[in-house]
């Protein structure tokens, strides 16, 4: 087991007239190796949890334990722990600061105290995962890119820190639809190829179909539901209670099947459904 929570509360401003309470008795466990999908309405708490996870806030109560390190012991480094959960924020490309993009993603690296050696295999690696060619942007500046080259780049600097967490908060905000499909794609390579475990925190249902293997969704400050995507997407009058929705092509398909169409109404993609409908129709022509 990668991450543990047990009880966790989080009160924002105790003792004052704006106190509120943000995460209520969490627990929760990830395995090695999981996609995880973090859903919820805004003000559910989402942020919150996350930030808890490499120690950026810590529990009003309760322990979280990453990688066999309790995070309230006094003896937990966390340096340490920050190197194992890589977070990166909503609009990560503010972060860069740099003069270039290789001297950007090379600065965490370096502050390991790696070789320049290491270093610069790390910088290639991270590079070629999310899909920046190495000798042609190397030595160009991260301010002159487009703004989905900007988030690569971002996501770039922590994959070199290899972690064995990955968060991303909203890793899609903002952009244009092919800008939000080209890093959709290289976090599934990432995923694909370091087989590391990826939190993704995002209000598309669509691009958490399309990913994850498991949600929580989060209301009013507690895990509401904890299970397979497909299990938690057919719980749709649930999701709906907490202004939240399903795929837009499963509610398609719930609404096909609710006019007497024998089809299977829990596809999660549009390529799923074009097959269930292919089927469908051979199966009325066979008939």
């Amino acid at each position: 087991m990668i991450i543990e929570l047990k009880d966790v509360d989080y009160i924002y401003n105790p003792g004052t007239p704006f106190e509120k309470k943000a995460l209520d008795k969490i627990n929760l466990q990830v395995e090695e190796g999981e996609f995880i999908g973090l859903i919820g309405h805004t003000g559910s708490g989402k942020s919150t949890l996350v930030q808890h996870l490499n120690g950026l806030m810590k529990p009003t109560k309760g322990s979280i334990i990453i990688d066999g390190e309790d995070l309230s012991s006094k003896d937990t480094k966390m340096k340490s722990v920050r190197q194992k959960v890589g977070l990166v924020f909503q609009y990560p490309e503010h972060q860069l600061f740099e003069e270039t993009i290789y001297k950007d993603i090379a600065f965490g690296p370096k502050n390991l105290g790696l070789s320049d050696e290491e270093v610069d295999k790390r910088v290639r690696d991270a590079m070629e995962l999310v899909g920046l060619e190495f000798e042609e942007l190397k030595e160009r500046s991260p301010f002159e890119l487009s703004g989905g080259q900007k988030r690569r780049v971002a996501i770039a600097g922590v994959i070199a820190m290899k972690p064995k967490v990955l968060i991303l908060d909203e890793p899609t905000a903002g952009l244009d639809p092919k800008g939000r499909d080209d890093i959709l794609d290289e976090i599934r390579k990432i995923y694909d190829k370091e087989n590391i475990t990826i939190i993704l925190v995002s209000h598309s249902m669509e691009d958490i179909a399309r990913l994850v293997n498991r949600i929580f969704v989060m209301h009013k400050g507690k895990v509401a539901l904890d299970g397979p995507t497909r299990e938690v997407f057919s719980k749709t009058d649930e999701l709906e209670e907490m202004g939240l929705g399903v795929p837009q092509i499963t509610k398609f398909m719930k609404a096909f099947k609710g006019r007497g169409n024998k089809v299977k109404d829990d596809v999660l993609t549009i390529e799923e459904a074009k097959e269930e409908i292919l089927n469908y129709l051979r199966s009325k022509k066979d008939a």
